[in-house]
């Protein structure tokens, strides 16, 4: 069943200019693009978007990462959409990211100590 899932190519991406090889290897893997925006979200948005994970340590960090810098932010559509970008992204941490996955390739860290701590893997 062809479904559509929000995928986020997060600040620390777009800095390192790693966008355009992040969008190949997710049309290689055969998604189809149905929406993208570059967009710098502030505080309260990111707040907004991750409240879901406010009672967590990291919420402060993550939060003030994703409004850090502009981020890409897409649509996606595939079959099985959501469960084929998840496997495609790779487990959180980029240590523990099997090869091939996005965070692996990408990531440099799950956090980044010189921006106090932020959460760092790349896409979402």
């Amino acid at each position: 069943m062809s479904q559509r899932t929000l995928a986020i190519i997060k600040p620390d991406a777009v800095e390192r200019k790693l966008a355009g090889r992040i969008l190949q290897r997710i049309e290689d893997e055969g998604f189809r693009v149905r929406a993208m925006r570059r967009m710098a979200l502030t505080q309260a948005q990111a707040e907004g978007f991750y409240a879901v994970h406010a009672a967590r340590p990291f919420f402060a960090s993550l939060t003030s990462f994703m409004a850090s810098g502009p981020a890409i932010v897409l649509v996606l559509e595939a079959e099985d959409a959501i469960a084929k970008w998840r496997t495609l992204m790779g487990a959180t941490d980029p240590a523990k990211a099997d090869a091939g996955t996005l965070r692996k390739e990408f990531a440099e860290s799950i956090e980044r100590k010189e921006r106090k701590s932020t959460r760092l893997n790349s896409s979402h």
